[in-house]
């Protein structure tokens, strides 16, 4: 038998919070060990309670916050606690992007050993009804008696039970009931787990994932859901590459890039940043970071739909978009073809593979480059970019750690500076942080 679990503390504890975790927790320490308390920020005195202790640290939720912070704020959202989607909704907005530049400066020290030149000013906009894509929770609870929609509690699988929801579209938002209702009342209630949720500048589609088939009374209800929303309604029976919309539909989403002139068309599964209007003003300032001219070759690496890439071949010579997915660097050469530009190659590869010479775009000259790699970071292709030539690379990061790992390989192992570096607040209320970073070779 394994060895029986000592008994959680009963009682409340009282502990100083020291600082905020990278998940958004309140750090404090009790008889010289860290314990991670959710709802707590730097600056308080908190009473917890305990919910796990390990060997190496301990974890807590608040119950009472005795000396409150200056930057704490009343939670916008009834359900912020239970519901897992956002994290820092106690903390001001302004306070929240201050820590994660905090937290940005002290990932780059600590794990890459690198200090920018200087710090780029935050990318920051409005922090509610921002999220215009999402993957919502589905299941009928039978205690409950009814559907619940939503993102799932903190730390478990269940489904929160919500009311409504500040952070995503607002067309969706303050329907979340409404979409239970709608589940409920289908024949295949219980075969029905997920609600993605997909928009660009204009319609919104709600792709429903279908474990049996609709019965034709649920398709008549869908529809009426969908007219009396405006909603659009998709079904996918299996993986993405069966999402279809139910009869009358059918719509293309899209953005436009406006100080760019170009428009990303996508599918609803397809990669795009959950906040839209964020993500123009990171494209903005990655094109005037890196600078593109007339006669410049620039490779986009990590490519995607060519969120960067066809705003850069509006500035430079050529471009030439990698990416390891076929459906996205196919929807991608039509976006060139939609935008009118013909100076972009999209070309499909594993950019986690060992590259070869005969990789076409391994075996070009480029002037610059912009990398955009998902959490895992860009390592494996560092070494054959900087082999290319590149005089100017702009990092664009979803995960502090990575980049920090990359940053430290570039400045110490390939010849390159740290020229600059900042924050952007894509995912308001949350610990999320994706940054920027510029790197320029040593003459």
């Amino acid at each position: 038998m394994g060895k029986k679990r000592k008994p959680l503390p009963a009682e409340p504890v009282a502990a100083d919070v020291a600082s905020l975790s990278h998940d958004g927790r309140g750090v404090a320490h009790v008889d010289g060990k860290a314990v991670f308390v959710h709802g707590a920020l730097p600056g308080e005195r908190v009473l917890f309670r305990y919910t796990r202790q390990a060997r190496r640290h301990d974890e807590g939720a608040v119950v009472e916050v005795l000396t409150p912070s200056p930057e704490r704020v009343e939670p916008r959202c009834a359900h912020f606690g239970v519901c897992g989607g956002c994290a820092l909704q106690h903390m001001d907005p302004a306070a929240q992007v201050r820590m994660k530049e905090q937290v940005l400066a002290e990932t780059l020290a600590r794990i890459g050993k690198v200090t920018p030149q200087r710090w780029l000013a935050p990318l920051t906009g409005e922090p509610w009804g921002y999220r215009g894509k999402a993957r919502l929770g589905v299941r009928r609870v039978a205690k409950k008696g009814r559907v619940l929609v939503g993102f799932r509690e903190r730390g478990s699988s269940f489904v929160a039970d919500l009311r409504h929801c500040d952070v995503l579209s607002p067309e969706v938002g303050a329907r979340l009931p409404q979409l239970g209702a709608l589940v409920d009342s289908l024949s295949i209630r219980e075969r029905l787990p997920q609600i993605e949720v997909a928009r660009g500048d204009g319609p919104l589609v709600l792709v429903f994932r279908v474990l049996d088939p609709p019965s034709a009374g649920d398709v008549e209800k869908l529809l009426a859901f969908a007219a009396d929303t405006g909603l659009h309604v998709y079904l996918q029976p299996g993986g993405t590459e069966t999402i279809a919309p139910l009869p009358g539909q059918d719509v293309q989403l899209g953005y436009r890039l406006p100080a760019h002139g170009v428009e990303v068309l996508f599918e609803p599964a397809d990669f795009t940043q959950v906040n839209l209007a964020l993500n123009r003003r990171m494209v903005d300032q990655a094109l005037g970071l890196l600078d593109p001219q007339p006669g410049d070759a620039v490779l986009d690496l990590f490519c995607g739909l060519g969120n960067f890439t066809l705003p850069l071949a509006g500035r430079a010579g050529s471009v030439v978009g990698v990416e390891g997915d076929a459906g996205l660097v196919a929807r991608a050469r039509r976006n060139a073809a939609h935008n009118g530009l013909d100076n972009v190659d999209f070309q499909c590869a594993d950019l986690y593979a060992e590259p070869t010479a005969a990789a076409p775009w391994h075996s070009r000259r480029f002037d610059l480059a912009l990398l955009d790699p998902p959490r895992s970071g860009a390592r494996e292709v560092l070494a054959p970019l900087a082999a290319t030539g590149v005089q100017r690379i702009v990092y664009v990061s979803c995960y502090p750690g990575t980049l920090a790992r990359d940053a430290e390989h570039l400045v110490h192992g390939l010849g390159f500076r740290l020229t600059a570096a900042g924050a952007m607040d894509m995912f308001p209320h949350t610990a999320h942080l994706e940054s920027m970073a510029v790197f320029e070779r040593r003459a």
